[in-house]
């Protein structure tokens, strides 16, 4: 992402942050108490995964009222445009509020806005690598672009306890995820945020001497450029709502660091893997999300030839997506 220097980066966060107070403090003052949600079973997610019911919008939206007016009915069932970015940050707001205690959450427009349900299943999956790792087990992990939402930081200390080192290359990112960290004390000593300066990297720079992780963890970009991920949004609208979109219509948020690099996916997560050599003893298990299944193999390859010890693809579905965690590690 190229930086606008005469852009005031600091204004903009405490102007958008002030903004975000307000609500809050409105928010307390009528905050309803949780309900237990019915279990009505859906299919695919971790058998930890708390999101393994339907969304009981009533109680969703006694916590965020304005998600109210982004529900419909459909099949004689309650549902929700997940194709409109709007709707699932406030659905993100609402879950998050629900479930992690995250009192202020709020991202800047046209920044992803990831799904609750599917980034808690990285996080299930990991803690199913780590041997179940319990709370009582303190485990540090790494995430690698951790955006403006902060989201697998945030679900890691709320399901399991874990500590985190959030990175990025985005200044905005970086900045809005450190006030919401710093504006929820449930993850204000969980969590740290840091700045990755130097662009051609992914570990170096952000890992201090000596510094262990239990795991680290990535969605990487993968698409080749803007255009591929363009069409990608195209296809993503489709599938939800059935209809071909606008041509203008780019409904997901996103930078060009959350959804595109100079080779796509498999270029990312090469560099990656390499880089990982160096830090052996630092990190324990390294992770990413793979979306594309063809890439497997030849990222497979690729570890064989940096001789990872041990070597795991661990499958995921959610709904209608399906992806893959590739996990190495060199003890």
């Amino acid at each position: 992402m190229e930086c606008n220097e005469n852009y005031n980066y600091e204004k903009s966060i405490k102007k958008w942050y002030l903004t975000f107070l307000n609500r809050s403090k409105a928010y307390k003052l009528c905050r309803p108490k949780l309900l237990s949600l019915p279990a009505i079973v859906k299919t695919q997610l971790h058998p930890n995964s708390r999101f393994n019911s339907d969304y009981h919008f009533a109680t969703l939206t006694q916590i965020e009222p304005e998600l109210a007016n982004f529900i419909f009915e459909k099949h004689n069932k309650q549902t929700l445009d997940f194709a409109d970015p709007l709707a699932v940050k406030l659905l993100n707001k609402a879950l998050l509020k629900a479930h992690y205690q995250i009192e202020f959450w709020d991202i800047p427009e046209h920044y992803l806005c990831p799904a609750i349900p599917g980034r808690a299943d990285y996080i299930h999956y990991i803690a199913d690598l780590l041997n179940g790792a319990s709370q009582d087990r303190q485990i540090k992990g790494l995430d690698i672009g951790t955006g403006a939402s902060c989201v697998y930081p945030i679900i890691g200390v709320g399901e399991y306890n874990w500590q985190f080192v959030g990175t990025d290359i985005d200044p905005i990112s970086v900045k809005t995820a450190q006030m919401i960290v710093k504006s929820n004390p449930p993850i204000g000593k969980k969590i740290e945020v840091r700045q990755q300066k130097q662009a051609d990297h992914i570990f170096t720079g952000v890992i201090k001497k000596g510094e262990q992780f239990a795991f680290s963890m990535c969605n990487p970009p993968f698409h080749k450029s803007l255009a591929e991920a363009f069409k990608g949004n195209q296809r993503k609208i489709k599938n939800l709502t059935g209809k071909t979109p606008a041509k203008s219509q780019f409904n997901f948020g996103g930078q060009q660091a959350e959804l595109w690099c100079k080779g796509g996916e498999i270029a990312f997560v090469s560099q990656m893997i390499t880089e990982s050599q160096a830090y052996a003893e630092n990190i324990q298990w390294f992770t990413c999300l793979i979306s594309k299944k063809e890439n497997i193999k030849p990222l497979q390859k690729r570890l064989q030839q940096v001789k990872a010890k041990q070597v795991r693809v661990i499958d995921m579905a959610q709904g209608n997506k399906v992806s893959r965690i590739l996990a190495w590690c060199y003890t």
